[in-house]
């Protein structure tokens, strides 16, 4: 006798584990001899780049840096506002029991807290607190068994999407451009200097990947005259993965992580500054499958036994992109009559709320604003929060999902009138959602052989909690689909505890002869 399988390959991509760890950053700052001594800081920032992952057996160890700059009171009469920067290294190896080398991780990093101490006139202490997100994926390709060619084979079925790993790939992108600042201005030293990535797209065609995006530069500087003033730019970041036999309709997962920053002024006459930055862009496409997997099956008559292995892949995959506008006035006494130097925005979601396939988002903008005033030093800051709230809709399966949310300023504006400040703010939310969902694989199907017999019974069952048609007609050798004849069951879903039912209970056994099991892939 003959048992044809059929089976169905896939490439899965599983969420090993998902992992938060905040590191400490520590350093000192010397201050060069061309700048006079600290007095107080008034304001510090930093660009986190990674320029090194790997991956081991239970850890994962990053090298990178942090570019920092710090805006300090000098002691001196008169400008008196200077800058300083300087680069931290950082190595650190984090704890990760569920990883294993040669698995793929995706990191994203945020400062959550720096802190500077002036230790003497000319040396200031820097301890930056580093939020370190890390995602691990496991690939491996499956057979699922989809089918069996013989009737008597009893077998319990169920059509699921599944995403299917199509390929992935890495690139890297480079902007290495000079940005300009007014002719007016002759610039003395770079007192702030801020990248991110905005406007991010994915493309697919021709079998690449086209990852777009721009790079937001923005630039505090101190001119020769003793001026403070801002310089915004943006420049194309583009990278090509080449991805075979992918489509339009296929879901791209993208990454990013900044390797290298470089930003130095050139010579005052070019009335410019130099900006290089190296980015890595990685990709992940995803097919929506939907297939028929066997979770169980059996043979009325015959002893049938086979391995079950549950097997963890990503479904009902899906990326939605929205835009939250804040349009909002805050009073800010102090900044009246001053003048709006920089605003630093950092966007949080404070809570996530799921309803009705919508998702809703509260969250608050965090804006420090630096401003000139009429005080002995110049300039100060304020903080100020702004709530917002935002509805994602349209999401199918909402249940039972992970979700990731990315939120970016993608653009800013600021008016002051008399300490009133109109805020102009749009925020890009990126939210992917995703389940991580079980499948059955059933593999090593074995069948005894018998002698030629045939018999048939039937018995009468009460129904017990939990009961469903299929693991009656299993535990006794009969068919759903006799039960369901016998009795004429309207519902075949649906048992009513205590309920009588007859079982027509069958024994078949076939001549003895080999039993001969092949695949179909």
């Amino acid at each position: 006798m003959d048992i044809n399988i059929t089976k169905e390959t896939l490439n899965v991509n599983k969420i090993v584990c998902e992992k938060k760890e905040t590191i400490d950053v520590q350093g000192d700052m010397i201050v060069p001899d061309s700048k006079p001594d600290i007095l107080n800081t008034i304001n510090t920032s930093g660009n986190v780049c990674i320029y090194k992952k790997e991956v081991m057996d239970g850890k994962i160890r990053i090298d990178g840096n942090i570019l920092t700059y710090i805006m300090y009171l000098a002691d001196e009469d008169k400008d008196n506002i200077r800058g300083l920067n300087t680069g931290l290294d950082f190595s650190e190896t984090i704890n990760v029991p569920e990883v294993q080398s040669g698995m793929n991780v995706d990191i994203s990093t945020k400062i959550k807290l720096i802190d500077c101490k002036v230790l003497n006139g000319r040396k200031i202490g820097i301890k930056i607190s580093l939020e370190v997100n890390m995602k691990i994926y496991s690939k491996e390709d499956i057979n699922i068994t989809t089918n069996m060619n013989d009737n008597n084979i009893q077998t319990l079925s169920k059509n699921i999407k599944i995403n299917s790993l199509l390929g992935d790939g890495t690139t890297k992108a480079y902007v290495k451009e000079n940005v300009s600042i007014p002719s007016t201005d002759n610039l003395a030293e770079i007192l702030n200097a801020q990248t991110c990535l905005v406007d991010k797209d994915i493309k697919v065609s021709y079998n690449k990947v086209l990852a777009k995006s721009e790079v937001e530069i923005k630039i505090v500087y101190l001119t020769e005259d003793g001026r403070i003033c801002t310089s915004r730019n943006r420049l194309p970041l583009v990278g090509f993965i080449d991805m075979p036999n992918i489509k339009e309709e296929n879901i791209c997962e993208t990454s990013y992580m900044t390797k290298n920053i470089i930003i130095k002024p050139n010579t005052i006459e070019e009335h410019s500054v130099y900006i290089e930055l190296e980015v890595e862009i990685s990709c992940m496409v995803y097919e929506e499958r939907e297939i028929k997997i066997i979770q169980d099956m059996y043979c009325p008559g015959q002893r049938m036994q086979f391995d079950t292995a549950m097997v963890n892949t990503i479904t009902n995959k899906q990326c939605k992109r929205n835009i939250c506008n804040i349009r909002e006035k805050v009073n800010v006494p102090e900044l009246d009559g001053g003048t709006i130097v920089d605003v630093e925005i950092n966007p949080i979601i404070n809570k996530e709320n799921r309803l009705n396939g919508k998702i809703l988002y509260e969250g608050e903008l965090e804006l420090n604003f630096i401003f000139t005033d009429r005080s002995t030093v110049g300039i100060n800051t304020k903080k100020v929060n702004i709530p917002f709230e935002q509805t994602v809709d349209g999401i199918e399966n909402l249940e039972n999902n992970r979700i990731d949310t990315a939120i970016e300023v993608s653009a800013q504006e600021f008016t002051n009138q008399g300490g009133v400040i109109s805020s102009n703010i749009d925020l890009n939310l990126e939210t992917d959602m995703y389940r991580n969902s079980a499948i059955p694989v059933i593999d090593n199907i074995t069948m005894e052989e018998e002698e030629n017999l045939e018999d048939y019974s039937v018995i009468i069952y009460v129904v017990k909690p939990g009961d469903t048609l299929w693991k009656i007609a299993k535990r006794f050798g009969s068919t759903v689909d006799d039960i369901v004849r016998v009795n004429g069951i309207e519902r075949p879903d649906k048992l009513n505890v205590a309920e009588k039912i007859y079982i027509p209970k069958y024994v078949l056994k076939r001549a003895k002869e080999p039993i001969t099991i092949s695949q179909n892939v």
